[in-house]
């Protein structure tokens, strides 16, 4: 049996018949989840159907194989053939998906890998060359298994935690394939409807995006869901699993003042003489109407405009509620959440690079940022210079000129250059000091010293702004390196 390259998912394990009507069709729990799933992990797929299926029931089938592009197909029809695309060939397999035991020696003639879908596992079948699982969720898991079963221990399979949204993102991307990549990897979604215990048994490594998994920060104690909650059990229990990347890791980048303090050591890097990369100055602030701010912003060397924001850089939905300020006397009252870190705001020409670390590579791309101080000071209101609020994940403070520019950001310029050696020693110097594999980080060039400011730090970002085919393979590429220095070890 070679690699699976292709999956049948049987009518019986797609359609269900409505408790109130027997005569309205309806999809299994779980189907919906499974077909995207496969269907993003760019498995060649189909949908098959017997002879004598009610018209209703079909259209049904139909509507699902015109939406996901599927081969759509009849067995056992003497009028229609099976698609020539669908038979075994030395190079893979193709798996039948049914839970519909009345129907399997139809299937004899085929020579496809039966996989019988049988719920609760109440009747089971003892036939040949026929596996069984209990859930729809079971089934790319026992794909990965039957392909590192074809291939050997070269094959890794990396289960993941995130939420679909970013699923979604990395998906369509072809970032999660099912069969396994240039690198031998498999992609897998760890499910809460299964124990996940039972899922990390056929897992190699764990990728997650434990920001997405935050219920709640309370006085520095984070709640997870409780599919992560499952994972740092199993993580505690197994110190040599291997996971992208370690929980306590990843902490520090859900404080801001943490990662500010964690920039401080960037002086390490300058040498006098040149451009300085350093973290933007900042202040703690957990009460805004008691704070001394005068002497405060003076001894942090901090000037004002300032921007204002949550102790608490992500995970919740308050985090990223931010203003910029420009007098000290709106620092009272402000509706930024507390404890907040006051930051210094850096002119630099409404330019931002993003950079992003993925192993041992690093990218990055150029975009287009909010305006200098003396262009928000218009857009607050004339004279009255009150606070800028915004949530920076939706939008940002910009000037009506940029807002009209239909300038893209590839057409960006500005009078700062910046220094790439410079920046990529900052990467690695990060990389190093919090023991992350894929991780990004902001940089502005602030005008007139030319200091390269680092303004933001964040874990396992999309990296969406480098060209798939350069971000992925490296991406890829840093997964695969994490695991074979694990097992090296």
């Amino acid at each position: 049996m070679g690699v699976v390259r292709g999956v049948i998912l049987d009518e019986s394990v797609l359609l269900a018949e409505s408790d109130d009507d027997q005569s309205v069709s309806l999809l299994l729990p779980g189907a919906q989840s499974l077909i995207r799933t496969l269907f993003l992990s760019r498995i060649h797929m189909g949908i098959a159907y017997g002879v004598g299926l009610p018209d209703d029931k079909v259209i049904i089938l139909k509507k699902i194989a015109s939406l996901y592009s599927l081969d759509c197909f009849i067995l056992n029809d003497p009028v229609s053939e099976v698609m020539p695309g669908w038979s075994n060939t030395d190079d893979g397999s193709v798996i039948y998906l049914v839970s519909n035991k009345e129907f399997l020696p139809k299937l004899s003639s085929y020579n496809w890998l039966i996989v019988l879908l049988n719920v609760g596992g109440e009747s089971s079948c003892h036939t040949q060359n026929i596996l069984q699982i209990e859930n729809l969720e079971e089934f790319p898991l026992t794909i990965c298994h039957l392909n590192k079963k074809s291939i050997g221990t070269s094959a890794v399979t990396v289960g993941y935690i995130m939420k679909r949204s970013r699923v979604d993102d990395f998906a369509k991307r072809g970032a999660f394939p099912l069969c396994p990549n240039q690198n031998g990897l498999m992609f897998v979604p760890l499910t809460s409807k299964l124990p996940l215990s039972s899922q990390l048994k056929d897992v190699d490594i764990v990728l997650h995006k434990a920001t997405d998994e935050i219920l709640s920060i309370e006085d520095n104690k984070l709640t997870f869901t409780q599919n992560m909650q499952a994972l740092q059990r199993y993580l505690d229990q197994h110190h040599d699993f291997c996971v992208v990347d370690p929980l306590s890791n990843v902490f520090p980048l859900l404080d801001r003042l943490e990662i500010q303090q964690v920039l401080l050591g960037l002086v390490k890097l300058n040498t006098e003489g040149k451009y300085l990369i350093r973290g933007a100055h900042f202040l703690k602030v957990d009460n805004f109407d008691e704070f001394d701010f005068a002497t405060g912003l003076a001894e942090a060397r901090l000037s004002l405009p300032c921007i204002a924001k949550p102790k608490v850089a992500c995970g919740v939905s308050d985090a990223h509620k931010m203003a910029i300020v420009f007098r000290v006397d709106d620092f009272k009252n402000l509706s930024v959440p507390l404890p907040a870190v006051i930051q210094e705001y850096v002119d630099h020409s409404s330019t931002l690079y993003k950079f992003y670390v993925l192993g041992e590579k690093i990218f990055h791309a150029v975009k287009r940022s909010i305006p200098n101080a003396d262009i928000l000071k218009k857009l607050s209101n004339g004279d009255e210079l009150k606070p800028l609020l915004f949530d920076s994940l939706k939008s940002l403070p910009t000037a009506d000129s940029i807002k009209e520019s239909s300038a893209s950001d590839h057409d960006i310029t500005s009078n700062e250059s910046i220094d790439l050696k410079l920046v990529t020693d900052a990467a690695n110097w990060l990389r190093r000091r919090l023991h992350l594999t894929i991780f990004g980080f902001d940089v502005v060039i602030q005008e007139g010293t030319h200091d390269h400011v680092i303004v933001d730090v964040n874990y396992l970002p999309s990296f969406k702004e480098v060209p798939d085919d350069i971000s992925i393979p490296a991406f890829w590429e840093a997964i695969r390196y994490k695991f074979d220095c694990r097992m090296s070890k």
